[in-house]
């Protein structure tokens, strides 16, 4: 996940996503390291933190995650 320290959105998604199960999330922090910034872009096509990937599959940001969660898809994503 490409995260800051100060992002509310980063810590939303860190929540949820340690809500289902999930015990290692790796952290690239944008903030720390903002030449990494230009391969988030170019990786994703996005600017904005968070940008999560799950197995190596962009879902996307915070919004995304949960819209997959409450559509019942994120379990399935998690478990492969």
């Amino acid at each position: 996940m490409y995260s800051t320290e100060v992002c509310p959105y980063c810590i939303r998604a860190e929540q949820l996503l340690q809500r289902k199960g999930v015990t290692a999330i790796e952290k690239i922090r944008v903030d720390l390291q903002p030449e990494l910034r230009a391969g988030m872009v170019e990786k994703t096509g996005r600017r904005t933190v968070p940008q999560i990937f799950i197995n190596e599959q962009h879902v996307g940001g915070y919004d995304d995650l949960a819209a997959l969660d409450q559509a019942g898809l994120l379990n399935a994503l998690l478990a492969n």
